[in-house]
Parts: structure tokens; sequence; C-alpha cells
């Protein structure tokens, strides 16, 4: 999704940039001041996701390869989506500076990639979103089934996940064919272009559509439908102290991705409803524009959020954290201090870990609930 609004230059480049006539008006409707706000806001922001995103993600999975095995699907969703979060934010710094720069300074097979990328992790961190909804769900309302469906899923945990991430693929592979590099009122631009296909906007409304489809309604449908079932559940436990921290949580995911991920998708649905119009005032084009650059920043900052929702707030997850964080302290201070010993050190991490893991079984995860 391109940030600016679009243009009439072109019949066929629906994503075009620029100035433009509206119907009602002799003057052009110049969109200067969006640029320049897009300049100076998205680089910084887009670096600060890039830079926190990679940071809570690859924590996330060293956790798992060194310290946690992934025991759960739960455990396996979330190290996928970790994976598809890292991928995703390392595509955040060519946007950076294709704003800064005002202009697409890459490569025309660059512009394909990193957009194909962009598409692919995105939508699969979502469907993951989905799948972690759905794996909850059957740890906890199904309990008396979990332990057979879970342990049958996790036999066939390896081809889930690569059904995921085909059905990702598969939805993004018009952003491969159609993004390409070209020169538009001067300016090289890397954004999709329609020309030499029969119904453009047909394609832009079924890509608009797909991205709405499996990029948010169908992981909103599985978390209000699973997670209103847990909530109930949860309500019905004994334990009232781990079922009101459980239902917390619940509230904090259902919240977080209604808040990061609801502006961008209206912002989709406002583009798709004005597809083809010739008729907006150069004020709505300007408030569209903004709005655009905001709400694509609240939805690329889910992925930061990602690791703190559904990893570290896990207790279990915490205390391999903080193995982590002793371990480092441990290498650190080793040479400086030549009579230091890590075995108090490691004794006392192996006696939280011993607690930690007779917890474990097989419907639990790093997840809280």
């Amino acid at each position: 999704m391109d940030m600016e609004p679009v243009t009439y230059d072109d019949p066929y480049d629906y994503n075009s940039t620029g100035d433009y006539v509206p119907d009602n008006d002799t003057s052009p409707c110049s969109l200067q001041e969006v640029r320049e706000f897009s300049r100076l806001f998205v680089p910084v922001t887009y670096s600060l996701i890039c830079v926190f995103g990679l940071l809570g993600n690859v924590l996330v999975v060293i956790t798992f390869a060194f310290y946690k095995k992934a025991k759960s699907m739960t455990d396996v969703y979330l190290l996928n989506m970790a994976v598809a979060d890292i991928l995703f934010v390392l595509t955040l710094p060519f946007w950076a500076a294709t704003h800064a720069t005002g202009r697409w300074v890459f490569s025309n097979a660059l512009c394909k990639l990193v957009k194909g990328i962009y598409a692919v992790n995105f939508n699969c961190g979502m469907l993951l979103l989905a799948c972690v909804s759905l794996d909850r769900y059957i740890a906890i309302v199904q309990a008396t089934k979990s332990f057979r469906l879970r342990s049958r899923t996790l036999v066939h945990r390896r081809a889930i996940c690569l059904a995921v991430w085909a059905v990702s693929l598969l939805i993004s592979v018009w952003t491969f064919i159609f993004n390409q590099k070209y020169t538009l009122q001067g300016s090289e631009v890397c954004e999709p272009r329609y020309r030499g296909v029969s119904e453009p906007i047909r394609w832009k409304l079924l890509m608009l559509g797909l991205q709405l489809l499996f990029g948010f309604f169908i992981p909103l449908v599985f978390m209000i439908f699973c997670y209103t079932f847990i909530v109930k559940t949860l309500v019905q436990a004994q334990n009232s102290k781990r079922r009101h921290k459980a239902i917390r949580v619940i509230i904090a995911v259902v919240l977080v991705f209604l808040a990061c991920q609801v502006p961008h998708n209206m912002v989709l649905l406002v583009t798709a409803v004005n597809m083809g119009k010739m008729d907006r005032t150069c004020r709505g084009e300007k408030l569209m524009g903004y709005t655009e650059n905001c709400a694509e920043v609240l939805a690329f900052l889910h992925c930061c959020l990602n690791p703190v929702l559904y990893a570290f707030v896990g207790q279990k997850f915490r205390s391999y954290f903080l193995r982590i964080t002793k371990d480092l302290l441990c290498v650190r201070r080793r040479p400086k201090s030549p009579g230091f010993s890590c075995s108090r050190l490691h004794s006392e991490t192996f006696v939280s870990k011993q607690n930690s893991e007779t917890a474990d079984n097989d419907n639990a995860s790093s997840f809280t609930m």
C-alpha cells in the first residue's frame, strides 16, 4: 500500500503520486505539504520500528534456538511469527530511504523483491495470529480433547507452517508481478503498475480485497471467536489469580490488534470505495495522505508488539529471557574478573529452569494462558 494519494496522469497507474486538478476546480491541488510531512515522519518512525522490531523478534528466535525448544504449536507459531516479523522489518529501511529522498533509488529487481517480501511476511504474520488464537482455543476450551488434537498437529507442524507460508505467498504473488520501478512526473517510483492488463481497476480491487481478507478480517474473526470462548472458559475456572491475569492478557492482545490494524484497514476500504472516482476534493486528498502515513505506521508497529504480547508476557518465556541476560552478563564479566565463576550463576538459572520445565506439558506454551 503506497503512502500518498492517487493521481490521474496515467489511467493505469492508480497508485501514482503527485498533484492533480479536481473536476470542480481549475487550479491544481498541491500535495507538497503531505510529501514534506511524509519525508520527515516516515523515515524516523520506520527506523524506530525496524530497530525495536529486530531486537524483540531476534530475542524470541534466540530464546527458542538456544534456551527453549518449541514444545507446543503455539511456540511453533510464535517462532514462525518472529521470523516473518524480522523479514518484514528488514524491508522498512528501503521505504525509509525512499520517503527521505522522494524517489526509488534502487533497481527494478529490488523493487519487486522488497515489495514481495513485505507483502508475504505481513500476511503470514496476520495468519499466524489466527493460528495462535485457534491453538489457544483448543488447549483451553477443548481441554479434554486438546491432548489428542494437539498431538496430531505437532506431528504435522511443519506441514501446517509450510501451508501458512504457501498461502501467504500465493495471495502475495501479484505483488511480485505488478510492482515495478518506473518514472512518474520526473521521479522514479516503485509501485504497482497495471498498464497492459484488461480492467486494471478490478485488479487493484482484487489486491486490496485479498489484503483486507487475509491481513485483517480472517485474523479478526478467529481472534473474536476463539478469545470469546476462552474468556468464557476462564471465568468458570477455579484459579482466580491465574484467570484474571490470562483475561487481562487476552484483552490487551485484542485491543492492541484493533488499535494497530483498524485504522490501516479502514484506509484500504476507503481507497477501494474511492477507486476511479474523479470528483474528490483537494482537502480530502490531503487528509487521506496524512491518514495513510499514520495508519500504516500503526499497522507496522504491531510487529514490535508481537514479542511483548505473545512471548515475553509468559512467565516461562520470561525466565528463559532472564537466562539470556545472565549468560551475556557472565560472558562480559569473565574476562574482566579472572576469579569470577559462572557456576553459581548457572546453578541459579538451572533451578529456575527446572521449576519452569516441571510445569511444562503437551498443552503448555510460552503464552501466559
